[in-house]
């Protein structure tokens, strides 16, 4: 059991997930190590064509990730994509090695 702000929860606190590597690969694929241990590799090609991430269509913008706030960004932060994206919808990098 555990509390947080006055409220009593069962079992054991969770700990938040974090981005603590990322590396661009080959075909817009980003590999990213979490702060569970875990790495994945994770398609950004499906996201591309939001305008949010349109900037990333550039591959050498693409490139150019790396960690702020423990998770990944591009541009100056203004681009970013949340550590639970990453790590929901990657795919364990042992699978794909």
């Amino acid at each position: 059991m555990y509390i947080v702000d006055g409220i009593a929860y069962a079992g054991e606190p969770k700990q938040p997930l974090k981005v603590c590597g990322v590396r661009p690969l080959d075909d817009f694929l980003l590999w990213v190590r979490f702060n569970n241990g875990e790495a994945k590799i994770y398609d950004f090609k499906p996201l591309i064509n939001l305008p949010v991430f349109k900037p990333l269509a550039d591959v050498n913008v693409f490139r150019n990730v790396y960690i702020d706030y423990n998770t990944a960004v591009w541009n100056n932060g203004d681009i970013d994509i949340a550590p639970e994206e990453l790590y929901n919808k990657g795919i364990s990098a042992e699978q794909t090695a």
